[in-house]
């Protein structure tokens, strides 16, 4: 049976809002127009409260360097949508304006990149352009490995993620196409494993080296997992990003096991630049 909305009307504004509540935050917002009855009740702290995570007074306590003011609960829903540094600052967190679904980037810090601590292969250093205090740019190494995790009770339950390896390559980059790297996704009995091209932006290296070690990468692309060979892509942030996987987030706590690793091709390489990992609901 439909209701029309004059008969909404006369509900009482709190019954109102229990129906607004089960909704989405992109359609309470929408309702608001409805009339002043929908206005009011779309405002109200019990709409935005279910919408709010469950841990928000977590977050709100671990913001680093941020004071939240507000008034009611859709004005604090509001604010977290926009990136909020969290964990002293090593890593981001925000809402998805539309869904309320959670999102974080672990910084660089925050992962486990193989030998990063030996100034021979990797520099820590700060960069205007990252939202992190420290970004991890490798100089030269035959091996390259990075892994990340995050407790999947930190995300949306029943949610589709995506993770994204957020990077740079600087100009003097090499030895980056010379064998796909392997990227993985584990949690619980989840696994997806593909393979990805970190590409050098200068396409004339990239033509010098196809030339002289076409043999060479195709022998070394038969050491590893076969996959669709992705590449990145530009982000409106004006970082680069390589997805690495996704998965299906449910109701249970357990890990997420994220990683990229180049460890077959003994090929010296350097010139990537690592700001962090992006952990965010698929559209």
């Amino acid at each position: 049976m439909e209701v029309s909305v004059s008969g909404m009307n006369v509900l009482p504004e709190s019954c109102v809002a229990v129906i607004l509540s089960l909704t989405s935050p992109s359609d309470a917002c929408k309702s608001s127009s409805v009339s002043t009855v929908f206005g009011s009740a779309a405002d109200s702290d019990l709409v935005w409260d279910k919408f709010l995570p469950s841990d928000y007074h977590e977050i709100v306590s671990k913001a680093c360097n941020t004071t939240f003011l507000f008034a009611s609960k859709k004005q604090l829903y509001h604010l977290l949508c926009n990136p909020v540094l969290i964990a002293d600052g090593k890593m981001s967190f925000k809402l998805d304006r539309p869904s309320g679904r959670k999102s974080y980037i672990l910084s660089a810090r925050q992962l486990s990149i193989s030998s990063s601590n030996d100034p021979m292969f990797w520099t820590w250093k700060s960069i205007p352009e990252s939202r992190f205090s420290e970004v991890a740019e490798l100089i030269s190494s035959s091996r390259l490995e990075i892994n990340g995790n995050i407790r999947s009770k930190k995300l949306s339950p029943n949610t589709n993620y995506g993770a994204y390896l957020l990077l740079k390559i600087t100009e003097r980059a090499y030895g980056l196409d010379l064998i796909p790297s392997e990227t993985s996704i584990e949690i619980g009995n989840q696994s997806f494993k593909n393979t990805a091209y970190l590409r050098c932006q200068d396409d004339k290296k990239q033509r010098l080296e196809n030339l002289f070690y076409s043999n060479r990468k195709q022998m070394m692309k038969s050491r590893v997992v076969k996959g669709d060979e992705r590449v990145m892509s530009r982000r409106e942030d004006g970082w680069m990003e390589m997805e690495l996987g996704e998965f299906f987030n449910g109701e249970s706590d357990e890990e997420v096991k994220m990683s990229l690793m180049e460890i077959k091709g003994h090929q010296l390489k350097g010139g990537v630049i690592v700001e962090g990992i992006e952990i965010r609901p698929k559209a």
